[in-house]
């Protein structure tokens, strides 16, 4: 659940989560971040070495993977909400929830009010609170990624990533979502603790979007915005943080332009300030607070 800006890995900036933090106990903080100043990879950006890994398991009840996936417009209306106990009443087409806190019945009330239901799942980190994280070998743990309980993954390990991940979107597909959000899709632009390319990414990601095509489920690709033109294909939709406030919402036009929504939010800006540049460029825009509880407002 983490973000850094600027050329963003962590869902939500670090900055300022910490001055949120220290607001609570001294009242004074400052919202500044150190630039990201990693040198830039220069692996071939669409040359990955397959995958040579034995397959995930059979998806349980699932006969058919290749059954018609649900596939996002551009303009359709969401709701981002994994803290607290889900508002169902809140007006949107979409809930993006998390995926371990809520069960079936959350879901299954959603859909009875028409609404489709994305699962919040963290793919690059590990979490110290899930409680599949015994699954996860030592020496496939890296830095802490700015938040609390989590640590970077070693994503070049498929081997050892996919089935705890193929177990996650198993319990996504269990309970009725009809899509996946997998966070952390760019961990290569972060200081890991491992020696990540862009190939090792796309490799990576391609795997997770596997998972869940395989189970009936969309997925989104989240940030990453470099790899898009590697990755449109392999994506139903994308999830997006503050592209207008970093003046990058441009990137995300080859999601709409084939008809793949695009779930945008701000936290800095108000609505005022980047509505316009959504609607020109058919992104689903609203504007949350850093806690992703019910709170929004819609463009």
């Amino acid at each position: 659940m983490t973000r850094f800006t600027p050329r963003r890995t962590i869902r939500r900036p670090a900055a300022r989560l910490l001055c949120l933090l220290l607001l609570l106990s001294t009242a004074a903080c400052s919202d500044t971040a150190a630039p990201d100043t990693a040198a830039p990879d220069t692996a071939a950006p669409d040359t990955a070495a397959p995958d040579t890994a034995a397959p995930d398991r059979t998806p349980p009840g699932d006969a058919s993977p290749q059954r018609n996936r649900w596939r996002p417009a551009p303009g359709t209306t969401w709701q981002w909400q994994l803290q607290g106990r889900i508002d169902l009443d809140v007006d949107a087409e979409v809930f993006d929830i998390d995926g371990f806190e809520n069960g079936a019945d959350t879901v299954a009330a959603l859909h009875a009010r028409g609404r489709k239901v994305i699962c919040y799942l963290n793919a690059g980190a590990w979490e110290d609170f899930r409680p599949d994280r015994d699954d996860y070998p030592p020496q496939a743990l890296g830095r802490n990624n700015g938040w609390p309980g989590e640590r970077w993954v070693d994503i070049r390990r498929l081997d050892v990533l996919r089935p705890i991940l193929a177990a996650r979107v198993d319990m996504c597909a269990e309970k009725g979502f009809d899509a996946v959000e997998p966070d952390l899709l760019d961990g290569y632009r972060n200081d890991t603790g491992f020696p990540l390319t862009a190939r090792d990414q796309l490799a990576f990601n391609r795997m997770v979007a596997g998972l869940a095509h395989r189970r009936g489920l969309s997925v989104g690709l989240k940030n990453d915005l470099d790899q898009i033109p590697q990755l449109v294909d392999d994506f139903d939709f994308a999830v997006n943080e503050e592209c207008a406030e970093f003046g990058e919402c441009a990137k995300l036009a080859p999601f709409t332009e084939r008809g793949k929504a695009v779930f945008h939010a701000e936290y800095a800006l108000n609505t005022e300030e980047f509505c316009d540049t959504s609607r020109r460029l058919g992104l689903s825009s609203i504007r949350k607070r850093l806690p992703l509880d019910t709170w929004r407002r819609t463009c």
